[in-house]
């Protein structure tokens, strides 16, 4: 479960985002980011007893400002990633930590230009298979619909009735599962992440077979 010194730290920062409150309280983020990291450890423990995971990591707090219109310096919660083991297994999970606004994510957040094009390739050649796997009821019963960044029309290279264009426009491939702060304190908290996360696994499986394949089917690894 998550350390109690943690959300006090955030929700001062959220209230305090500058450069010289954050200088002052160093400390207390250092104490809050350790605890974030003891956790990530644990969880990673936890999760690999049934995934093949790679390896584990609390991004820092610090936020890159040069291209945002938002100039505040520092993220208002910490984010720790899971990193399956290339190149058999394929996507991720997110753990997002906020007063009020924590998440589970799951999925490819930013998928590369081969890696997108043979998703949408294998969407296009077998629609039914994809909307099956993304429909699954224990899915939609846990994480709800697919979600992720689209485009708002067909992308390069597909029709605009190609099979499975609701499905083909998607850039991004996500389930978020919310995460009230109580659930974040309670001891069990490991153990029902582990469980939430196995129930998206089949999807991460699917996907890692299709990145893994070309277009016959045959391995490419």
């Amino acid at each position: 479960m998550l350390a109690p010194e943690v959300f006090p730290f955030l929700k001062k920062l959220k209230e305090n985002n500058t450069r010289e409150w954050f200088k002052e309280h160093k400390a207390e983020h250092d104490e809050a980011r350790n605890a974030v990291v003891h956790l990530s450890s644990q969880l990673f423990e936890s999760l690999n007893n049934e995934n093949q995971l790679d390896k584990h990591k609390v991004f820092r707090i610090y936020r890159d400002v040069r291209f945002s219109k938002n100039k505040t310096p520092y993220k208002i919660h910490f984010g720790i990633s899971f990193h399956r083991q290339k190149p058999a297994f394929r996507g991720g999970y997110y753990l997002h930590i906020e007063p009020g606004a924590s998440f589970l994510g799951v999925g490819f957040w930013g998928p590369n230009k081969d890696d997108l094009f043979r998703i949408r390739k294998e969407i296009e050649m077998d629609h039914e298979c994809f909307s099956q796997m993304v429909n699954q009821a224990e899915l939609l019963e846990h994480w709800g619909a697919m979600q992720g960044e689209q485009l708002k029309t067909a992308p390069k290279g597909f029709e605009k009735d190609s099979p499975g264009i609701e499905h083909l426009r998607f850039k991004q491939f996500l389930f978020i599962k919310n995460i009230n702060d109580d659930q974040l304190f309670d001891a069990n908290f490991e153990s029902w992440m582990t469980n939430q996360f196995k129930t998206i696994r089949p999807f991460l499986d699917y996907m890692g077979e299709i990145l893994n394949t070309d277009l016959n089917g045959e391995s490419i690894i």
